[in-house]
């Protein structure tokens, strides 16, 4: 019987969420995937012309995978950011918290929903795609894996920003000065073979580089990266940052202050 209220809570909880960002559409889905829509007629059909091929493939192909990597990081993290961050700042997040639902519940059922808006967002933004550019996917297991565990280690990092955050200022930090900056030098618009040795350390230390370069291999079957090695960092900042989710609610790290 308890089994079931942990489920009743759990599908609760993802369909709140998915509700709360659907009901809006106009805000969640629409404006980032115009901004991605533009990036590919600058980037893609523009700039692309004049730089021809990449990593053997047409420039608009090449950066097509990386730009939907990044609709779904960007999308999937501010979900559960700005919802968790809600729920707190009205103090209806202690209504959960002293209910007889698990800490996991709560966690995973706020990740469910900012995996469903960065995937959703994801979905539309390949499918713009093909306005643009011939996607024939290599390797659909490993594409479908790496874009669902990477949607959800940015759902968890956004739980934790969320957590730890003390006023709406404070959710934006990590987006504007420490997420972007790993997407842009994560390898969406080149390849690491372009950059000088200093840059190319650089990038071999940022874990996105490892998913978009993960998720180009599903989609072009090419990849700069060991993709087995991709899937083990994700597998590990999934552990560490579900763990650190869990031990943050447990123990009312930004919720009780």
């Amino acid at each position: 019987m308890f089994a079931n209220h942990k489920i009743i809570a759990f599908e609760t909880i993802v369909i709140k969420e998915v509700r709360r960002f659907s009901r809006i559409w106009l805000q969640t889905l629409v404006p980032p995937a115009i901004t991605i829509g533009l990036y590919f007629v600058i980037f893609g059909n523009l700039v692309g012309r004049r730089i021809g091929e990449m990593g053997g493939f047409q420039y608009m192909e090449f950066i097509v995978p990386g730009l939907i990597m990044m609709s779904v990081i960007q999308n999937s993290y501010s979900n559960v950011t700005s919802s968790f961050f809600s729920h707190k700042f009205q103090r209806s997040i202690e209504e959960l918290l002293v209910s007889p639902v698990p800490n996991y519940v709560i966690v995973s059922g706020f990740v469910m929903g900012g995996m469903a808006r960065g995937l959703a967002v994801g979905a539309i933004v390949t499918t713009m795609s093909l306005i643009f550019a011939e996607l024939n996917i290599q390797n659909p297991l490993i594409t479908i894996a790496v874009i669902l565990m990477t949607s959800m280690v940015f759902s968890l990092a956004g739980f934790i920003n969320a957590g730890l955050a003390n006023s709406y200022d404070d959710i934006s930090i990590i987006p504007t000065f420490v997420l972007t900056p790993l997407i842009y030098l994560g390898g969406v618009f080149y390849s690491i073979q372009m950059l000088p040795p200093f840059w190319q350390f650089v990038s071999a230390i940022n874990p996105i580089f490892y998913m978009v370069n993960t998720f180009r291999y599903g989609i072009l079957g090419s990849s700069d990266v060991n993709v087995y090695w991709a899937f083990l960092i994700l597998c590990v900042f999934i552990i560490i940052l579900y763990s650190g989710c869990i031990w943050m609610l447990r123990h009312g790290t930004g919720i009780r202050n």
